[in-house]
This record gives structure tokens, C-alpha cells and sequence, in this order.
């Protein structure tokens, strides 16, 4: 795996020395398509050097893979890096980790993205199911937030963002395995928050206000009709995450944040 930084900048670039992440190393799994995709592409915008990492290293189910998306970093005038990577595995999530810091030389910003969808009613979820969401959603965001902390201290602070979901409070809409999971992941960082405000890192959890047309959703939403008002472009979910990115324990943390609290609507 290579490093590249292109000379050339794009319309409404933020980067150079004044961007508001220029000389920030951001490491966003789950970062191969959708909100992920559009975070890592944001983050590099601002100026942060991104490890794009996920499993998709190759095209499968779902289109898009770590590969395209350091591509599309680069050629916009970004700095990034493909790091191949399952945060349900603890070795796999160390190496990622370390190729990162080998490459890029730390780690400023976490953003822990990677996520399994199964909305189906308790009653016909199967366990297996269950376990995944488990899994990924949950023990996913422990192992990444786990291998990063000790980088972020030794960079004297930092952010750690959690994506989450506006679900986690429709309690009148039932219950199904992946609002169950982000509500733990939202009470893991909320918790993380406290415990890491001495090391100058800020803990916040970023969800999206309406719902990302993401591929996961498309093809795991139960083809459920979304209205057009209730659709959310994901460069506005990756503008607050650029926002969050660039806060440390003085700044915003300790919160559950929707994206358009943070930002103008798109």
C-alpha cells in the first residue's frame, strides 16, 4: 500500500496550512461506501490525512471498496490510505491501527462508522443476526476506539466520533437488533467521554437528522419508501463530522449529536 498526496486542490477546497484539520491523521472505519465513504472524503477535505478503512477490498455484494474511495481522496487533491480491516476482529483491527500510525506517523481522530443493518421484528430476528449487529455495532466500536485511544493520548488529545442513529429514541416504533446496538454504542462513548476528558479527548456520538440513502439501507432497509423530505444528502452528515473532528475536551464532548444541530441543512 502506497501513500499519495496530489498537488492539485478542487472547488471549495479547505486544505493547505489554514484548513481546519491540516496536520490531523483521522482514521474512520467502516469507510468503503455510504456515510463512511462521505466522512473519510470530508475529513481529507479539511486537511486530515485519512486511513480509509473497512473489509471491502474488493467489489462483493455491495458496491464500493476502500480502494475507490483513497482514490477519489486523491484525486481531489487529498492524502489517504487503503487499510484493509474487520472491527469484530481484534488482530485485525490492531494491524489497521498500526499500518495507520507506520504510514501517517499517529492518530488524531477516530471515526467509528462500521455497521451491520437487520431491522426485522424481535420475534423473527435469528440469532445470528442478532449476534452480527452485536458484533459489528457494538464490540466493532470498542476494539477501534480501544487500539486508538493510546494514540490519541500520546498526540496530547483528539476525537473520537461514534455514527449512531435518530432510531435509538423512536422507542414508538418497536424494537429490532440495530437500534439495540447503537443505543449501547451510545452509552459506551457518552461513559468514554468522562473517563477521557484528563487526556484532552473529546467522546461524542454523530448521527444523521433524516435518513442516508446509503447502499447498506438500500439494500437491508425492508423496502421501506423514504420520502423526499425525509432524505439527508451525506455531505451534511460529513460536514458535522469535520466539525467534530476538530474539537478536543475544551470543545463539544460528552454529547449525542444530529447532524443538522450542527450544521445547515443542505
Amino acid at each position: 500500500m502506497s501513500v499519495t498526496e496530489s498537488g492539485t486542490r478542487g472547488p471549495g477546497d479547505d486544505r493547505g496550512p489554514g484548513a481546519p484539520l491540516a496536520g490531523k491523521v483521522a482514521f474512520v472505519a467502516g469507510a468503503s461506501r455510504g456515510i463512511g465513504a462521505a466522512i473519510a472524503e470530508g475529513l481529507a477535505a479539511a486537511g486530515a490525512s485519512v486511513a480509509v478503512a473497512a473489509r471491502s477490498e474488493t467489489e462483493g455484494r455491495l458496491p464500493g471498496t476502500i480502494g475507490a474511495v483513497t482514490e477519489r481522496i486523491e484525486a481531489a487533491g487529498g492524502r489517504a490510505l487503503p487499510v484493509p480491516c474487520d472491527v469484530s476482529n481484534e488482530e485485525s483491527v490492531e494491524q489497521a491501527v498500526a499500518t495507520t500510525v507506520s504510514a501517517f506517523g499517529g492518530i488524531d481522530v477516530l471515526v467509528a462508522n462500521a455497521g451491520v443493518l437487520w431491522m426485522g421484528p424481535i420475534e423473527t430476528t435469528p440469532l445470528q443476526r442478532w449476534q452480527r449487529c452485536l458484533d459489528v455495532n457494538v464490540t466493532g466500536v470498542f476494539l477501534v476506539t480501544k487500539a486508538v485511544i493510546p494514540h490519541l493520548k500520546a498526540r496530547g488529545g483528539g476525537s473520537l466520533m461514534a455514527i449512531t442513529t435518530t432510531g435509538v429514541d423512536m422507542i414508538d416504533r418497536g424494537a429490532n437488533a440495530y437500534w439495540v446496538s447503537k443505543a449501547a454504542a451510545e452509552r459506551l462513548y457518552l461513559g468514554l467521554a468522562s473517563d477521557l476528558r484528563g487526556d484532552n479527548i473529546a467522546v461524542n456520538c454523530l448521527s444523521p437528522s433524516r435518513v442516508v440513502l446509503t447502499e447498506g439501507w438500500q439494500a437491508a432497509g425492508g423496502g421501506r419508501e423514504i420520502p423526499e423530505s425525509m432524505i439527508e444528502p451525506p455531505e451534511t452528515i460529513a460536514r458535522a463530522a469535520v466539525l467534530l473532528a476538530g474539537q478536543d475536551a475544551s470543545g463539544i464532548t460528552g454529547t449525542v449529536q444530529r447532524s443538522e444541530s450542527l450544521v445547515p441543512q443542505s
